[in-house]
């Protein structure tokens, strides 16, 4: 993993490499945060999810941290330019795994991951 983020770190500027640190963050909070023992995380996680999916749908499969960065750079709330912007995890998977998968693949695989975790973490908070 340090590897990956040394890599990533060597193309991107100061505030790419926050926005992708960001990200990588909240994504390993999404992967491990159901298996955390304490009642408050698990209550904000299981927000947390669900959130998350929704401002995807809302925000036509962009990232609202891809969209602070394209306003932070451009003044616009989309940047054509970026190729992280709606595409964060696809561009992590085709650069780590040499994968390129199709949005629908790619969208099906995410929303039942998060449902996973998602029960995960309730089953945990109910049987804790």
């Amino acid at each position: 993993m340090a590897a990956l983020i040394t890599a990533e770190k060597r193309r991107r500027d100061a505030l790419g490499q926050f926005c992708f640190a960001l990200h990588f963050v909240i994504m390993v909070f999404i992967v491990v945060g159901w298996a955390i023992p304490q009642r408050g995380v698990l209550l904000f996680y299981l927000v947390l999810l669900p959130a998350v999916v929704v401002q995807w749908q809302f925000n036509r499969n962009s990232c609202v941290l891809n969209n602070v960065e394209s306003l932070l750079r451009t003044g616009r709330w989309r940047d054509p330019g970026n190729a992280e912007e709606g595409a964060w995890l696809a561009s992590l998977i085709r650069n780590v795994l040499r994968l390129q998968l199709n949005r629908a693949l790619l969208d099906g695989f995410i929303y039942a991951v998060m449902v996973l975790f998602w029960g995960l973490g309730l089953n945990h908070l109910l049987r804790g």
